[in-house]
């Protein structure tokens, strides 16, 4: 068993880091933001919706040319998952980071030694509800990352320190043409005249697998394309991710709404606790 003061346990292309060792040669194109990741919440020793979450991270390779060795990434899963410290919270991060290897500085051919890491760490409690705010930046639905789960995340930390700054918890996206889009590491829902909806994929959201978990659970879901400026009026919303699963919104841009959760957000909760509870790998 490996202990850490910051209790992150790391395995890197084969064998379990100590904490504070280097992990990743400095020629690696992690350096560059070339590479993806799946941040996948590990419940009593159990990663939940593992499957899903594998098979995101082979679609947001695909498109970098980024090559994955799934067998590599289950003996990663299965060291740390054996070496954590099983006294610290039951809840944990499982990452899985896998980056185009070391490479020429100026190559810009496709990655031919990826690394890959795996590392764990506490999953901290978030509260009952949660607050947002509109951010002043947009998401590029046609952008070449759209989509996808990459490394590349200075957009989401400026967002997060955005909303950090006036107070809240999380920074909503609309895209290009003024719609709805993200949070910075969420999905979002709303309730709007009655109806419950989230964003489209085509908006430029990332197809987040408790997002997709929620469709499959909760009946009576729209996916419709709705203008950011719905956030203003909403009667109620949420957001969804990894660590929070559905988690109310109390107030955007300073607004309080007027019950969080309310009770399609209370339904929601209600749906998607009963059926992880009991299919830990949907």
């Amino acid at each position: 068993m490996i202990k850490s003061d910051l209790h992150v346990l790391s395995w890197v292309d084969g064998a379990l880091v100590a904490p504070g060792e280097a992990a990743i040669r400095p020629e690696d194109k992690a350096l560059s933001g070339i590479g993806v990741f799946e941040a996948i919440k590990v419940v009593d020793g159990a990663p939940f919706a593992l499957r899903r979450h594998l098979a995101r991270l082979l679609a947001s390779a695909a498109p970098l040319e980024l090559p994955i060795d799934l067998d590599r990434v289950h003996d990663g899963i299965a060291a740390v998952l054996a070496a954590m410290d099983r006294t610290e919270p039951s809840r944990r991060w499982l990452r899985i980071t896998v980056t185009a290897g070391p490479a020429a500085m100026a190559t810009t051919a496709p990655p031919q030694d990826p690394t890959i890491i795996v590392a764990t760490s506490p999953m901290a409690p978030w509260g009952p509800t949660t607050s947002v705010v509109v951010l002043p930046w947009r998401r590029n639905e046609r952008g070449a990352l759209a989509g996808l789960k990459t490394i590349s995340y200075l957009e989401n930390g400026m967002g997060l320190r955005h909303a950090a700054e006036r107070g809240a918890e999380e920074g909503i996206f609309a895209n290009t043409v003024g719609n709805l889009c993200e949070g910075c590491g969420t999905n979002i829902f709303v309730v709007h005249d009655g109806e419950l909806v989230t964003p489209p994929l085509t908006a430029g959201c990332l197809a987040g697998v408790t997002r997709d978990l929620v469709l499959e659970w909760v009946p009576g879901i729209a996916e419709r394309d709705l203008a950011i400026e719905v956030l203003a009026t909403c009667e109620e919303a949420f957001i969804t991710s990894t660590s929070r699963d559905v988690h109310p919104i109390a107030s955007i841009d300073g607004r309080t709404l007027a019950e969080a959760p309310g009770s399609m957000t209370a339904q929601a909760m209600r749906a998607f606790a009963e059926r992880a509870a009991t299919c830990p790998d949907p």
